[in-house]
């Protein structure tokens, strides 16, 4: 029987009712983890995690209130042990241009994505340091990529890649390991609004490609396996990541002259976050 290093191991997942979270969730189980789901969405948590009793177990909580994931983290500690698998999943996200954007909405996507990122990782630690555990930030493409329309989300996401890089080295010395996830585009609901069918058909091959959630959370898993550094899904962003120093000028001749049409699809008006995850959060009250 081939080893399995997650056998036995309690892990923690954001962002677990839906998408990715969901699909990394059920690719831990199988490899033979214990999750705690932790998300909004009371209902979806149970649903995901139902299949896999005593195996699964779900907690609801806002990642950008440090006190209740604090309250979490000492609920699932005193309930499985210590994780030795923190995974900073969950975010949101919003389209459209800046200048017609929500300031609240916009500022919404910067305070899950990175904020919470951050509340994640302080509420966790300790566990983390006592299993000399290890840390999965979910970043992206977009880290590096500044795409039109996607302002908040990629400077979320650049913010979570610097965020990441400072604690591996502040951590290191603990034995815990702090590994960055950089993805394209994977088919979820938070990537179905027009404005962003429009920009990946603009895209340069491969550059626009949707991949299935599944197979990318389960090459997620295997990264988490190896307590990687960094994990490409799919692998060419590995590639992307090697020329990031001339992306913003690609981008920008690449684009420059879309962003009129860009715009047209969206309605003109402020937007709200997308996704169901995304109109989960707005439902949250602060």
């Amino acid at each position: 029987m081939p080893h399995q290093p997650l056998s036995g191991r309690i892990a923690v997942v954001t962002g677990a009712a839906r998408g990715l979270g969901a699909c990394m969730t059920r690719s831990l189980v199988r490899r033979g983890a214990t999750v705690a789901l932790v998300g909004l969405e009371e209902a979806e948590l149970e649903r995901v995690a139902a299949p896999f009793p005593g195996r699964a177990h779900t907690w609801v909580a806002d990642i950008t209130d440090g006190a209740a994931l604090a309250d979490i983290a000492a609920s699932i500690q005193k309930r499985l042990g210590p994780p030795s698998v923190v995974v900073g999943n969950a975010g949101v996200a919003t389209v459209g241009s800046f200048l017609r954007s929500d300031p609240a909405v916009w500022r919404r996507v910067i305070e899950v994505n990175l904020i919470g990122s951050a509340v994640t990782a302080r509420a966790f630690l300790p566990g983390l340091l006592a299993t000399r555990g290890y840390y999965l930030q979910m970043a992206s493409l977009a880290s590096f990529t500044a795409a039109p329309m996607m302002s908040a989300y990629c400077a979320s996401k650049a913010g979570v890649e610097t965020f990441a890089h400072a604690l591996r080295v502040e951590v290191a010395q603990h034995g815990v390991d702090v590994g960055i996830a950089y993805l394209s585009w994977a088919d979820t609901e938070m990537i179905d609004a027009v404005v962003l069918k429009e920009l990946r058909a603009r895209m340069p091959w491969p550059g626009g490609k949707v991949y299935g959630p599944q197979a990318v959370a389960d090459r997620l898993v295997r990264g988490v396996e190896r307590r990687a550094r960094a994990i490409y899904a799919p692998p060419w962003v590995r590639a992307a990541q090697v020329l990031r120093a001339g992306l913003p000028s690609v981008i920008m001749r690449w684009f420059r002259n879309e962003v009129p049409s860009l715009e047209s699809h969206s309605d003109g008006a402020k937007t709200g976050l997308v996704g169901a995850g995304g109109r989960a959060d707005e439902r949250h009250p602060d």
